[in-house]
């Protein structure tokens, strides 16, 4: 999970109302600044703790980070096509929402922003692990949720004192934790050891179970796919340049992912990454020596983290704020201060976001609660995915005699793909090695917050605004 994307002086990207429905070419730029824009909105913290959640199934998961891979370059062309067909705002809410009618569309709005505030909270777990290197290293529970509540109310303030005063960090932390990916990606390489790798598979698992359970957990680095297709609007020539730049965007961050997991897994034995709270710091540890240089790549993943929260809490209030203007949310989402800013959604997501952590640090440790959060927050995001992976195949079965075989199939194809990959990753989305609780924790959590958006739907649903207008003709 990521932060939203900056253009080049540094103005997040996330449109306005009369923005979108303008629709203008005003400030279109070509494939390079649309690849540079996925990529800021793809590389989160989350990559930099992935390596402990994911030595509970062992080596083995560098196929789970492959095959999450596939199935996040089908999302990424699934919702640039979806986004030239409904350029609306929402993104997977207003698929659904078009596709499938009222109820359908808040209950994918609900999820979407479950997934958008618990994974906040994740992000915010995540980036304190790194804080640790420095202060409260024998962490003190009490202290660590504290950190982590500091880490999701300093940008909950920034961005209710305007989008410029939280805008202006998201080009500096991208370039940032691109930069510590790709050191590691290249230099790692030179300090494998091969005996690491062994055993490939640690878990009590299956090797299909333990490369399912990884591809739950791995779906979290990619988060935020779906908010590149927001930007096609301002992308000159989309039909061409959204799905190409969207895909390039795609593998230049898999390329980095994968390497430096595959360094990180190499350079560390895995009983070591399942001790660890930051992965990424240890192995440059063990590559230079000393502490230093572990240091330092602490403080690149705690700058970038900060980024991230900055612009996920922007996104905790957006889409709340699509859906009030359909009258599918309460009225006081879409209410706005002087500043600008959707207040309610990003003080309510930020409420939510502390509970979220505070149950979750109850009875586990850091890297637990961080691994808890990521799947529920793989399980939430796969609800809206799944559905706009439906409202795809509905619309293309509904037109296809206008449609050329090649086109069809490709588009077809790409739509099951993400369906399936959407059921899988709810699947997986499990504890493994943990207490019972524990194991199914990601589910409770997920249920639970879901459960909570029967009243406010019951409460809202004669306050619609009518149905959704029907889906344009196929482009």
């Amino acid at each position: 999970m990521a932060d939203v994307p900056s253009d080049p002086s540094g103005d997040v990207l996330a449109p306005r109302p009369e923005e979108s429905a303008a629709g203008s070419d005003k400030g279109s730029f070509g494939p390079p600044t649309a690849i540079a824009l996925i990529m800021g909105s793809i590389i989160g913290v989350g990559i930099f703790n992935l390596p402990t959640s994911l030595s509970g199934y062992g080596p083995i998961t560098l196929v789970s980070m492959g095959l999450t891979t596939v199935g996040a370059i089908a999302l990424a062309l699934l919702f640039a096509s979806l986004s030239r067909r409904v350029p609306a705002d929402g993104g997977p809410y207003a698929y659904s929402r078009v596709a499938f009618g009222n109820p359908v569309g808040f209950f994918n709005a609900w999820s979407y922003w479950i997934t958008a505030w618990a994974g906040n909270a994740g992000i915010a777990v995540g980036w304190v692990l790194y804080v640790e290197e420095f202060i409260n290293t024998d962490h003190r529970k009490w202290f660590t949720v504290l950190l982590v509540l500091i880490g999701l109310w300093i940008p909950a303030l920034i961005n209710l004192s305007g989008v410029k005063n939280m805008g202006s960090v998201q080009l500096l932390t991208t370039i940032l934790k691109f930069a510590g990916l790709a050191f590691m990606a290249i230099v790692g390489l030179f300090f494998i050891k091969s005996a690491n790798y062994t055993p490939w598979n640690v878990s009590t698992e299956s090797a299909i179970g333990a490369i399912g359970g990884g591809m739950a957990i791995a779906l979290f680095s990619y988060l935020g796919v779906e908010v590149a297709s927001v930007a096609a609007g301002k992308v000159r020539d989309p039909d061409r340049n959204v799905p190409r730049s969207t895909v390039l965007g795609t593998l230049a961050c898999a390329v980095v992912y994968m390497l430096s997991l595959t360094a990180v897994f190499g350079i560390l034995p895995n009983s070591v990454l399942q001790e660890s709270t930051a992965p990424f710091s240890d192995a440059v540890n063990e590559m230079f020596g000393g502490s230093w240089a572990g240091y330092v790549m602490s403080i690149i993943v705690i700058v970038s983290g900060f980024g991230a929260l900055n612009g996920w809490t922007m996104i905790c209030a957006e889409m709340p704020l699509a859906a009030a203007k359909d009258g599918l949310f309460p009225v006081r989402f879409k209410q706005l201060t002087k500043h600008g800013v959707p207040a309610f959604g990003i003080i309510s997501s930020t409420v939510l976001a502390s509970i979220a952590v505070g149950v979750n640090y109850l009875g586990s440790g850091g890297a637990t609660v961080f691994t808890t959060l990521v799947l529920m927050t793989g399980i939430t995001s796969a609800i809206p995915y799944g559905f706009s992976a439906l409202a795809q195949l509905k619309w293309r079965l509904a037109d296809r005699r206008a449609m050329q075989g090649a086109r069809f199939a490709r588009d077809m194809v790409v739509a099951v793909v993400s369906l399936v990959f959407s059921i899988l990753f709810i699947w997986y989305s499990r504890n493994t090695g943990q207490s019972t609780f524990v194991y199914w924790a990601p589910f409770l959590l997920a249920g639970g917050a879901l459960l909570l958006g029967i009243p406010v739907y019951a409460a809202q649903k004669d306050k619609m605004t009518g149905e959704p207008d029907p889906v344009p003709p196929y482009r």
